[in-house]
């Protein structure tokens, strides 16, 4: 894979370079009709090196190598159309980061150069790969094992992964020993051994994996011991003894990274560019009404650890001791407390809830790690206390956020609690950074709309 990778490094560097070449060249501009850029290549260097090692840990983190090579092209052309768009992001952001000028088309030329180049790459590999000799050379032959009810499902799975694996036999451990395998392995030459072992007794398989250890033939083993609902397994190393790790919430990986990145850099951003903003509303709150100008309130946060968070106050200042005389009023099911026409929210609260200036604090709240720019909306540690059913409390398994899918899809006009949590659980089973993205999109309008709010 790492053949792969610092070739696709190569190929988003050539664009970089045809993509500037098409609009520095005075030939090239006049037969495109383009205007000239004059800017020398050299300027550009810094963002060049930054680039090169970036493009395969985008293409990483899309999944792009994560599939056979000789998948269908739909695996292979989504994934990279996704990759070219954020890389091509990245190096708009890093032009204005740098301080560096460059006429927009040359952007989107590298975006299109870039993914041409690689999909002409892959195809040629699939037309390699697909020749006889590459075909001999690139199979890889195995040895089935395990139970009879277990043989017909793994082999029709790997059925599935395509033309990289070729089962030769199988053996069922309750009705052969473990020596006829050996005599299997002597009679095929195999690269190796697929144990699939839910059902099998552990010493068969043990008995398995010590004699293809004799041989020098590598085990493959098909680890399902436990039927899970939504956790994904996955295998990590601990003081050097494998173990099977069950994980419900998204995994730490490059897309993470990622996330976190944009959150410290959009939160900064938008801090110091909506500052003007967060003062009038600071003082129109503090002049506008007794009390202090900032609510801070104790929410449960990534794993239900509590934290401080901030918003500007729209309510009046005793709004927690009057909550228990509106409770009948509650119009939210569950242990959330939500009330349209709230009689304790202030004439200016009513303007920063409908578009959402109150929750701007928030952003230091992001900048300390304590919340996400996309993530489920954190709530009182007092309601999370209240939950009746314990896989709500799923939704604290990731970091809570300023705007979530609940808050695109109709914010105070979702009523139902576990309409809410089934949204929220929704994002974490899919989460992705392309989703953060698309949330955060979708978010800007429903906040100017003032679209649900209270």
């Amino acid at each position: 894979m790492q053949i792969h990778q610092l070739l696709d490094a190569c190929l988003f560097a050539l664009s970089f370079w045809l993509a500037y070449e098409l609009r520095s060249n005075p030939s090239l501009s006049y037969f495109l009709h383009l205007p000239l850029v004059t800017q020398p290549f050299d300027e550009y260097v810094l963002l060049y090196v930054l680039l090169i090692p970036s493009a395969p840990v985008v293409l990483e983190t899309q999944g792009f190598y994560s599939r056979p090579l000789l998948s269908s092209r739909r695996r292979m052309l989504w994934p990279l159309f996704r990759a070219c768009i954020f890389v091509s992001l990245g190096v708009v952001v890093g032009l204005f980061l740098l301080r560096l000028y460059m006429a927009r088309w040359v952007v989107v030329w590298f975006g299109c150069l870039s993914f041409a180049l690689v999909v002409t790459k892959e195809e040629l590999l699939r037309l390699a790969l697909r020749s006889g000799l590459a075909r001999a050379q690139y199979r890889r032959r195995f040895i089935l094992v395990g139970v009879q009810e277990e043989l017909a499902r793994t082999r029709a799975e790997l059925a599935q992964v395509g033309e990289e694996l070729e089962i030769l036999e199988q053996l069922d451990l309750e009705q052969a020993p473990v020596s006829r395998l050996v005599e299997l392995l002597h009679e095929h030459s195999v690269n190796g051994v697929i144990v699939s072992a839910r059902r099998a007794h552990f010493e068969p398989v043990e008995a398995v994996i010590r004699a293809c250890e004799l041989e020098g033939v590598e085990v493959w083993l098909v680890a399902d011991f436990f039927k899970t609902q939504i956790s994904r397994t996955s295998l990590d190393d601990f003081n050097g003894r494998p173990m099977l790790v069950f994980q419900s919430a998204p995994e730490a990986s490059w897309q993470g990274v990622a996330k976190g990145l944009l959150d410290y850099v959009l939160a900064a951003v938008l801090l110091v560019g909506l500052l003007p903003l967060l003062v009038v509303a600071g003082l129109l709150t503090k002049l506008s009404s007794p009390g202090p100008m900032l609510f801070r309130q104790q929410r449960s946060g990534l794993n239900g650890r509590p934290f401080t968070m901030y918003k500007f106050r729209t309510m009046v200042s005793n709004a927690e001791q009057l909550k228990h005389e509106l409770a009948v009023l509650n119009e939210m099911s569950g242990p959330v407390f939500k009330l349209s026409h709230d009689p304790r929210i202030t004439r200016v609260g009513k303007v920063l809830r409908r578009y959402s200036i109150d929750e701007l604090p928030q952003l230091v709240n992001v900048l300390r790690g304590e919340m996400s720019l996309v993530g489920p909306r954190p709530l009182p540690v007092d309601e999370v206390k209240r939950f009746d059913d314990l896989a709500h409390r799923r939704r604290l398994s990731v970091r809570p956020g300023l705007t979530c899918l609940w808050q695109i899809s109709g914010r105070n006009e979702v009523k139902d609690f576990r309409e809410w949590v089934r949204l929220d659980l929704e994002y974490i089973d899919h989460w992705s950074f392309w989703l953060d993205l698309k949330i955060l999109w979708r978010t800007v309008p429903v906040v100017l709309k003032g679209a649900g709010a209270s």
